[in-house]
C-alpha cells in the first residue's frame, strides 16, 4: 500500500481552477486538464517509497502477479488494466468515438504493417485495445451522448432556420435510422470548409438566440452555442448538434462503449477507462480527423444516455458497467464509524474528494489522505478505510 504522486496534463481545454480548488492547492493560471492515476507510460504515477519515487509501471513490471493478481494477469497481461483520472474541463473537448476490441487490433495491425509512425499525427490506433470509460459527476457536469432519434434532431436543426441546414433536415426525415446518421454526419464532414463555415456562424448565431428564449430545448440550444463560441466555424459544431446533450448532477456518472460518439463539455468528474489512447475524431479539435475510419467505427444508432446512479451494498456504492478492465466505486464514510474491509484479489486505486479519508493495511500502516490524494494496493493485500469523507475505489471487475 502506497501513496501516490500524479501526473496534472495541461490540455488546452482544461480548467485553470477545478483540480487547484481540489487539491487546496495555489492555481498556476495554466489549464489543468486532467490528474491521472494509474500505470500508463504517458504519465505513470510514482510510489511514495522511502528510498524516493519509483513508477508504478515498473513496479507492476517487476512482479505482475503479486500486483495485478493471476486472474487479472491471465486475463489482461502484466500491466494495470484502468486508468483512473480526475478530469476538469472549462471547454469542449473533441467530438470522439472509441474502437471496439475486434477494430482496435486490426487497425492497430494495419497502421504497425504500413509503418505508420506511433507519434504521427495522422495515426488512429496507439495500441491494440478498447477503451470503454466511465465518467462520475462531482460537479454539474455538461456533455454530449450518443446520437439523438434523426427525427428530433430533424426538428432542433429546423428550428434554427438556416436555409443550408435543410438538406440535413430532409435526409434525417426520409432515411431509416442508420443512415440518416451516417449520411448527415458524412455531409458534414465532407463538405466545402468556407461553405460549412458560414453554415456554423448562421447556427450559432440562431442557438444563441434561442438559448436565451423560454422553450424545451433551450438548454440544448445553449449548449451547442457555447460549444460554437469556442470552435468558430469548425463542421463538428453541427456534428455535435446529432447528440443528445446531457448534464450530471453530482454522484451521476455516463458510461461510454464502443461506437458511441461523445465529447464532454463542462465539469469536474472522476473518469475511469481502459488503459489505451485510441481515439477517432469528428470534429471540435484541429487535430486529424479520418473520416473513413470513424464511419467504420461509429455506431449510427439513436440512443438514451443511461445515466447512472450507485447501487448501494454494504457500504459501498458500485457503479456497475459492462467493462472487464474496471469497476468503479464510492463510499461515504462517517467519523466513528466501523472501519469498511476492503476486498483484496484486485489491484486497486483509492481517491479522496472530500473530507479525510484513512487506509489502513494488513500491516498496521496507515495512509490519511486528503482531498485530491491518492493510494495503490496490490491485489493481494488487504485494507480498511475509515474516517470522515469520500473515496472512490477503482479496481478490476470480477
Amino acid at each position: 500500500m502506497d501513496r501516490l504522486a500524479n501526473t496534472v496534463r495541461p490540455y488546452a481545454w482544461g480548467s485553470t481552477t477545478a483540480i487547484p480548488e481540489l487539491l487546496g492547492t495555489r492555481p498556476t493560471g495554466e489549464p489543468q486538464a486532467e490528474l491521472w492515476m494509474g500505470a500508463h507510460p504517458g504519465a505513470p504515477s510514482r510510489l511514495e517509497r522511502a528510498a524516493g519515487p519509483v513508477p508504478l509501471s515498473e513496479v507492476i513490471a517487476a512482479d505482475p502477479v503479486a500486483e495485478l493478481g493471476e486472474p487479472a494477469v491471465e486475463r489482461f497481461g502484466p500491466r494495470l488494466p484502468f486508468l483512473l483520472k480526475l478530469l476538469a474541463a472549462a471547454s469542449p473537448l473533441s467530438l470522439q468515438v472509441h474502437p471496439d476490441r475486434a477494430q482496435a487490433a486490426s487497425g492497430f495491425a494495419d497502421e504497425e504493417s504500413r509503418g505508420v509512425p506511433a507519434d504521427a499525427p495522422h495515426r488512429n490506433y496507439k495500441d491494440a485495445n478498447h477503451k470503454p470509460e466511465l465518467i462520475c459527476a462531482l460537479t454539474p457536469f455538461d456533455g454530449l451522448c450518443g446520437f439523438r432519434p434523426p427525427a428530433e434532431t430533424a426538428e432542433l436543426l429546423d428550428g434554427l432556420g438556416v436555409d443550408s441546414l435543410k438538406p440535413y433536415v430532409d435526409l434525417l426525415h426520409a432515411e431509416p435510422e442508420d443512415a440518416a446518421l451516417r449520411e448527415v454526419l458524412t455531409a458534414v464532414l465532407i463538405a466545402d470548409r468556407a461553405e460549412m463555415a458560414e453554415t456554423v456562424r448562421q447556427s450559432a448565431e440562431a442557438a444563441e438566440r434561442l438559448g436565451e428564449t423560454p422553450g424545451p430545448l433551450r438548454e440544448t440550444y445553449a449548449a451547442y452555442a457555447t460549444i460554437a463560441r469556442h470552435y468558430p466555424g469548425d463542421p463538428g459544431v453541427i456534428a455535435a448538434m446529432l447528440l443528445n446533450y446531457v448534464r450530471l448532477q453530482p454522484g451521476e456518472a455516463l458510461y461510454l462503449g464502443a461506437g458511441v460518439p461523445h465529447a464532454y463539455l463542462d465539469g469536474l468528474g472522476v473518469e475511469l477507462m481502459a488503459n489505451s489512447d485510441n481515439v477517432l475524431r469528428c470534429g471540435l479539435t484541429p487535430k486529424h480527423i479520418d473520416v473513413p475510419e470513424l464511419l467504420r467505427v461509429a455506431r449510427f444508432e439513436a440512443t438514451t444516455p443511461g445515466i447512472l446512479r450507485p447501487e448501494a451494498v454494504d457500504g459501498e456504492e458500485a457503479y456497475e458497467t459492462p467493462a472487464e478492465e474496471f469497476r468503479l466505486s464510492r463510499y461515504a464514510l462517517a467519523e466513528g464509524a466501523a472501519p469498511v474491509r476492503l476486498a483484496a484479489g484486485t489491484p486497486q486505486i483509492l481517491l479522496c474528494t472530500a473530507g479525510t479519508v484513512r487506509i489502513t493495511g494488513d500491516d498496521g500502516r496507515e495512509l490519511a489522505l486528503e482531498p485530491g490524494a491518492s493510494a495503490y494496493v496490490p491485489a493481494g493485500e488487504q485494507a480498511a478505510l475509515a474516517g470522515a469523507g469520500t473515496v472512490f475505489r477503482a479496481s478490476v471487475a470480477a
